[in-house]
């Protein structure tokens, strides 16, 4: 089983597949569940000290706070998926 890993900046990888959504932290739900994760310890910020842009939940139900825009991930993401069902390899 290969491992894939997808950028999610600064040369922070994550498990592509781990992840269960990629959300926006602006609401008010995503705040409330980042804070909850920051005290049960599960909060993991990638930011380097930047703007939150993106909330990645992986299975382990750990938060990665991300300064990449969702979209950003996802397309890195699809592209990563995209290129691994290639039937030219």
């Amino acid at each position: 089983m290969d491992i894939k890993l997808i950028n999610i900046g600064f040369g922070n990888m994550v498990a592509a597949n781990r992840i269960v959504a990629i959300v926006s932290p602006e609401s008010a739900p995503i705040k409330r569940i980042i804070q909850e994760s920051r005290e049960r310890g599960t909060l993991i910020d990638a930011t380097y000290g930047r703007r939150t842009r993106a909330v990645i939940i992986v299975d382990s139900l750990h938060l990665i706070l991300s300064a990449v825009q969702p979209e950003t991930v996802a397309h890195r993401l699809i592209s990563k998926e995209a290129a691994n069902n290639d039937p030219e390899e």
